[in-house]
């Protein structure tokens, strides 16, 4: 048995287990970078932990000698860095780890000038890397009190909302946020919940203290139907890859926007019509007016390029410089030279536009875009205060209701009225005679009902991207 444990084969395959075990530490390194952790049973993720990370000490002492154990020596207290400054304060998760990572540093089978250059550099990383932390998270995050009023999971399970109360020097303001369910990893003693998917479907100033939350089903159809009796100017933006598969091209998405008066007049327009024009609604001799050519196939061109635009783009002289193979660079020369020297006027710009008429899609199509048959759809009803009667001597109390647009464009009007009627007070032009004073009247408790939350919407507009995971300071403000 003593000649297994010497054998250098059994450590090699023994150190394995270091790996496996530094894999966890860089796991919870990517968790705590892009998830919050809320943890349920602290004295059982503390034992457990502590056995696991007393085993993982017995086996790296056991292979320090081996090349895997070395690396993953190296590795563990750096890994740990964002996990110490992120889920600051559960020490029974993060105190277990960075003992094995210091012991094994210490003991690892490296050389004394290697371990001590190490270790110099990585304290030096955890004191600068923290105190930068702290001092962005105390100078540049807003520190405001909330108080978390209502919260719950709409029927279908997809979606979970919380009612916030924001304490502020301005009489504070009641938001409603909405992200989804399904996101978090779940386990035995902790929830990871993706960080900065919340959205902001409604807002109020000042804060209220009862608002009631209702969740219905509602079809595709439906909703659709509901859209399009608003307007029929209602644009859903759509990527390049979903443009392709609805059967668009890059040219007849090709639009002229910033367009001057004078170019205006040349298209037939008005000054006040703003609208992106298409250039494949252009006839021959408009477009030679704005310099553009086509081709047999529909592509267009520009008519004649100059050296330094073929320059830029790194095309050959006497090539066709086709918008659609344009650099970005290139483009935006060619926008920028489209001024007006003097008055410094934008005469037009050309550009692709990724925006499409809700009403000209199919129900078919909006479920190739991934919108489901039927889902949740939120309404609160909100019980405002009552106000006292405009005849007292403070006035009338108002409130600022900032509902956050839940519609697929900026064009469509507001789709809820909801908007707090009130009565004007009466008040005699001759002097009336004294009679007893009567008590201030009360008004009745009002309510509003909004719709502030459509599934479809959410799935139409991308609202929760659930696989892309980037680097950004806003993970720091979670």
């Amino acid at each position: 048995m003593k000649s297994l444990f010497a054998n250098v084969w059994t450590k090699r395959v023994v150190s394995v287990l270091s790996v496996v075990y530094t894999y966890f530490v860089i796991r919870l390194c990517y968790l705590s970078i892009f998830y919050n952790i809320t943890v349920h049973e602290r004295t059982s993720l503390c034992i457990a932990l502590s056995g696991l990370s007393l085993a993982a000490i017995v086996v790296m002492l056991y292979t320090r000698k081996q090349i895997l154990t070395r690396i993953c020596s190296f590795l563990i207290l750096p890994a740990m860095l964002p996990v110490v400054l992120l889920y600051f304060g559960e020490w029974g998760m993060i105190i277990p780890i960075i003992v094995v990572g210091i012991v094994i540093l210490l003991l690892s089978g490296a050389g004394e000038g290697v371990k001590t250059a190490l270790a110099t550099m990585i304290l030096l990383a955890y004191i600068f890397t923290a105190l930068g932390y702290f001092m962005f998270t105390s100078f540049f995050v807003a520190s405001t009190k909330e108080e978390v009023i209502g919260s719950g999971v709409s029927p279908s399970g997809e979606y979970r909302y919380r009612i916030v109360n924001t304490i502020d020097s301005s009489d504070g303001c009641t938001s409603v946020y909405v992200e989804p369910n399904t996101a978090d990893i779940k386990n035995a003693f902790a929830t990871f919940s993706l960080k900065n998917l919340e959205r902001i479907v409604y807002t109020t100033r000042p804060s209220i203290e009862e608002v009631d939350v209702k969740w219905e089903t509602q079809t595709r159809q439906d909703i659709t139907k509901y859209y399009n009796s608003i307007s029929d100017r209602i644009e859903v933006t759509l990527t390049d890859a979903e443009l392709k598969d609805l059967g668009y091209t890059y040219d007849n998405k090709l639009m002229l926007t910033n367009l001057s008066a004078s170019r205006k007049f040349a298209l037939n327009r008005t000054a006040s019509q703003v609208d992106p024009v298409p250039i494949d609604q252009l006839n021959q001799e408009q477009l030679d007016f704005f310099g553009i050519a086509k081709d047999a196939e529909g592509r267009y061109y520009v008519k004649d390029p100059s050296p330094e635009l073929v320059k830029k783009n790194g095309s050959e002289p006497g090539d066709r410089l086709y918008f659609n193979e344009m650099k970005p660079k290139a483009l935006k020369y060619f926008n920028n030279r489209n001024v007006d020297p003097p008055t410094g006027i934008t005469y037009f710009n050309v550009q692709k536009s990724h925006t499409v008429m809700l009403n000209s899609l199919t129900d078919e199509q909006l479920a190739k875009l991934g919108v489901s048959d039927k889902g949740d759809v939120m309404t609160i009803v909100i019980h405002k205060n009552s106000h006292k009667s405009v005849d007292e001597e403070d006035g009338e109390d108002t409130q600022d209701e900032q509902p956050t647009s839940e519609e697929p464009t900026a064009e469509a009007a507001s789709e809820e009225g909801g908007q707090e009627q009130t009565d004007p007070a009466e008040n005699s032009g001759e002097e009336a005679p004294k009679q007893e004073a009567k008590p201030a009247e009360e008004k009745k408790d009002e309510t509003d009902t909004k719709v502030i939350f459509r599934y479809y919407v959410a799935e139409l507009e991308d609202y929760y991207d659930l696989d892309s995971r980037r680097l950004s300071l806003e993970l720091l403000n979670s």
